[in-house]
């Protein structure tokens, strides 16, 4: 069951991932890393992300979304 934000317009974690095609994870480590705004609201400091950052986000990623790879020597 997902929650109405109001009129706000802004976006649960789990309904931005939704729109992103990718795990409510990423797009917490997304905001972790400053990579996708994220609004903190309430005493727990849950994320909020407005539709139009988000399009920013897609406007400025590659294709492709790339996470760092690890890369291992011998």
């Amino acid at each position: 069951m997902t929650r109405s934000n109001g009129s706000n317009g802004l976006l649960t974690a789990r309904q931005a991932a939704r729109l992103l095609n990718v795990h409510v994870n990423t797009v917490r480590r997304w905001s972790d890393r400053g990579l996708l705004k994220a609004y903190r609201i309430g005493p727990r400091g849950d994320r909020r992300f407005s539709k139009e950052d988000i399009q920013v986000f897609l406007d400025g990623t590659p294709e492709a979304i790339r996470e760092p790879e690890l890369i291992l020597s011998n």
